[in-house]
């Protein structure tokens, strides 16, 4: 293998957040553990949502890539699409409010939701990669 496929969110030209597959290169390391280059991060967070947990319409406000640890979570669109990660599984969250916009709920970011009997335990790697 020498790709990841990283879903990533992100705000179109509408203002809207969508979903895109990027290719990471796994470019370095051998060719028995490929590894992408090194990239520069602003922390990590842990986070611990409890059954029932769900969020409004928001936009990340910090580019991040997100891992799920534990448990299942369902990342919700404007255009009603969803897209179920479970643990194990990342993506790269950089729907930021458009500069000079005002956030609006029926146009801007995306809602979440925990998922499933198990509480959801996530990590947040901050980017200091451009948005």
């Amino acid at each position: 293998m020498s790709t990841l496929t990283q879903p990533v969110l992100y705000t179109d030209t509408d203002g809207r957040a969508r979903w895109r597959d990027e290719e990471l290169p796994l470019s370095e390391g051998s060719p028995a553990a490929r590894l992408s280059a090194l990239a520069e991060s602003g922390g990590v967070q842990w986070r611990c949502s409890p059954v029932g947990f769900k969020s409004d319409f928001h936009c990340t406000t910090t580019p991040q890539w997100l891992v799920v640890l534990q448990g299942s979570m369902e990342i919700g669109l404007q255009d009603g699409s969803t897209r179920l990660f479970g643990p194990g599984e990342y993506f790269y969250s950089n729907d930021i409010l458009p500069a000079g916009a005002t956030f609006d709920p029926q146009v801007h970011g995306h809602r979440s939701r925990q998922v499933g009997p198990q509480t959801l335990v996530t990590l947040f790697v901050r980017s200091q990669r451009a948005p």
